[in-house]
């Protein structure tokens, strides 16, 4: 909190940390009372904060990895519209960067048949225990995903395939994972065919995990008690680095193909950053009333550029 609040005096006090509980609605209310844009970041998803900063003509920014809360979201379009107010839940890393990613190869091929969305994380990094958990809890579990001929049923940790990272990474393999990007850029970029993988580093972590699936090992996250031991675990194991990546890689209805991708070190230091380009870019324009993806918001090629200015590699 003292970090935070180092930062909030180096940019005069227009930006401020604020611990706030949300079933307090004086606490809520002045809090809101002059702000421009609220960031949620507490790994909490609350539609009624959502709508309490809409309802007060505050504009909404969500760090969210979990699909479910999106359409809540959505459904306050109205809401924004009546009071002058935008929203954008999906910003971070997956969904987010890989939606811009998305939409990148949507703009260079014109329309995209298939689309592999794929998220390298390295296990040295303190991913925080909200994060840890979300993933943790999509470790054994069964979730559809938009196919050519439409929804079709995966398995997590299924279906591998060979996929090329940036930088010292190259060649990994990825397994299939309920990332909510899938869900939100099939609608919005109009794309049939979405694949979301994932892959650790090292790579004996990747291996380990895929081998625990497939002997049903997950299945015992189901029991009391289990799934916080592995969460208080991992929050303690650090191993391998702190680098990070994720790629798309695209085949058009042409038949030409694009990919294009963003690396560096620390996920979480990158998905602060993106969690403050967006709110600059929505109070520096005069954005359109209405719950948006950053997707839609976004221009893909100029945010990446603002990204590769704080040391991330970005190929588009």
């Amino acid at each position: 909190m003292e970090r935070a609040e180092a930062f909030s005096r180096s940019t005069g006090g227009r930006v401020r940390p604020l611990q706030i509980d949300t079933a307090d609605p004086r606490a809520l209310g002045d809090a809101l009372a002059n702000a421009q844009v609220l960031v949620a970041c507490a790994g909490r998803d609350d539609v009624d904060l959502a709508r309490a900063c809409l309802e007060r003509g505050v504009r909404y920014v969500n760090v969210s990895a979990s699909y479910p809360f999106l359409p809540e979201v959505e459904r306050l379009h109205a809401l924004a519209r009546e009071r002058g107010a935008t929203a954008v839940p999906s910003v971070g890393l997956a969904p987010g960067l890989t939606n811009l990613l998305a939409r990148r190869c949507r703009d260079a091929l014109g329309g995209v048949r298939s689309l592999d969305l794929s998220v390298l994380l390295g296990m040295e990094e303190a991913h925080g225990e909200a994060a840890v958990r979300w993933t943790i809890e999509n470790l054994d579990r069964r979730f559809p995903a938009p196919g050519p001929n439409g929804p079709q049923d995966f398995n997590s940790l299924t279906d591998p395939k060979a996929t090329v990272f940036p930088g010292p990474y190259g060649r990994r393999i990825a397994y299939r994972f309920d990332f909510a990007d899938q869900h939100v850029v099939s609608r919005t970029l109009e794309i049939g065919d979405v694949a979301p993988r994932i892959c650790l580093d090292p790579p004996l972590a990747t291996r380990l995990v895929a081998l625990l699936k497939r002997t049903g090992a997950f299945r015992t996250l189901a029991r009391p008690g289990t799934q916080d031991a592995l969460v208080s675990l991992l929050n303690c194991l650090h191993v391998g680095a702190d680098g990070f990546a994720a790629t798309a890689d695209a085949m058009g209805r042409n038949g030409r193909c694009h990919s294009c991708s963003v690396g560096g070190r620390r996920e979480r230091r990158a998905t602060g950053i993106v969690a403050a380009l967006v709110p600059e870019d929505l109070c520096a324009a005069s954005s359109a009333p209405v719950v948006f993806h950053i997707e839609q918001i976004v221009e893909p090629i100029a945010f990446l550029r603002r990204l590769a200015n704080h040391g991330f590699s970005v190929c588009a």
